[in-house]
């Protein structure tokens, strides 16, 4: 991560309220987040090991599927455990170069896994719509090209909204969240942070806002060449494939920008409590069901996940 200058900033730690208005409940909200901690956890490993692995799953939607399990993992553990620690030992202070690379990181997973499902969509239209290609056009020099891409996009986009937080910083060091976001930082300064409003919701829509819409035109032409596959078989193969993707795509995408959206404009008609608990739910959720259904849904990884288990019973 860039290094962040903030020789006027007065503040060198910072502190975490958690769920703001939830203190006493912060014991029993962790049972639910710690399970919610652990599965993903477990699970993304598991999908990254199998898929490793099992050579018969070096293929690009596999590949694709490793990179967001990799992502997930990344951002539970950057959020998970400091959250963790609040609930359980009240553990509330962060330093505040740290809460900045904890910013970086999370906003920049996000960007990233919004690349990585924008690539698993284009590689179900190839796939169906035309397949004759898909060795051709989905090459590995390709998927390594996209994932680069992804990469450089999110760390570009990410440093610049680091650099704007280069501001004098005046205000009680309190944050009323269980992460450092980045308007959950700006909002410590004492300067006008117009800029940093108006540029991270620019570019939330440049790039979830248009990757969103590139999924749905992908699957606004995969659905006619679906119904036009020869059998039934195929087509329900084909429409558990995308359904599944179309559910982590809407997982992905709807708690995001109600998260954007509402810090910026709606702070203050929705309860604080409430818009903490979505946000921390929006960082784990996803991670916590994307194994799941893409485990469950895909017969190869079910049969590898299955079959030694059976076996061993046996």
């Amino acid at each position: 991560m860039p290094a962040l200058n903030h020789s006027s900033s007065t503040i060198t730690t910072c502190i975490l309220i958690g769920v703001e208005g939830l203190e006493d409940a912060h014991v029993w909200l962790s049972i639910p987040f710690c399970a919610m901690f652990v599965l993903p956890f477990l699970g993304n490993s598991l999908l990254i090991f199998i898929i490793t692995k099992e050579r018969s799953l070096h293929q690009p939607i596999f590949l694709f599927l490793a990179m967001l399990a990799a992502a997930d993992l990344m951002l539970c553990t950057t959020t998970m455990p400091k959250m963790l620690r609040i609930f359980w030992f009240d553990a509330r202070e962060i330093a505040f170069e740290s809460c900045v690379t904890q910013m970086f990181i999370i906003h920049f997973i996000f960007v990233a896994e919004s690349a990585i499902l924008l690539a698993m969509a284009f590689d179900r239209y190839v796939a169906i719509c035309d397949p004759l290609r898909f060795s051709t056009v989905l090459t590995p020099m390709w998927i390594a090209k996209i994932s680069a891409a992804a990469v450089l996009r999110a760390f570009c986009l990410m440093a610049s909204l680091t650099f704007l937080l280069r501001l004098p910083f005046c205000r009680p060091n309190i944050i009323s969240h269980a992460f450092c976001e980045h308007m959950s930082i700006a909002r410590l300064a004492c300067a006008d942070i117009t800029l940093n409003i108006w540029y991270g919701l620019t570019v939330a829509l440049l790039t979830m806002g248009v990757d969103t819409v590139l999924n749905a035109v992908s699957y606004v032409l995969i659905l006619p060449a679906v119904f036009r596959l020869p059998s039934k078989d195929a087509q329900a193969k084909a429409l558990g494939t995308c359904g599944s993707h179309v559910c982590i795509i809407l997982l992905f995408y709807v708690p995001a920008f109600f998260s954007i959206f509402a810090y910026r404009f709606a702070a203050k008609s929705i309860p604080h409590p409430v818009h903490i608990l979505l946000a921390n739910l929006f960082a784990i959720v996803p991670p916590m069901l994307n194994p799941i259904v893409y485990g469950a849904k895909t017969k190869h990884i079910r049969e590898l996940v299955l079959n030694p288990v059976s076996s061993r019973w046996r």
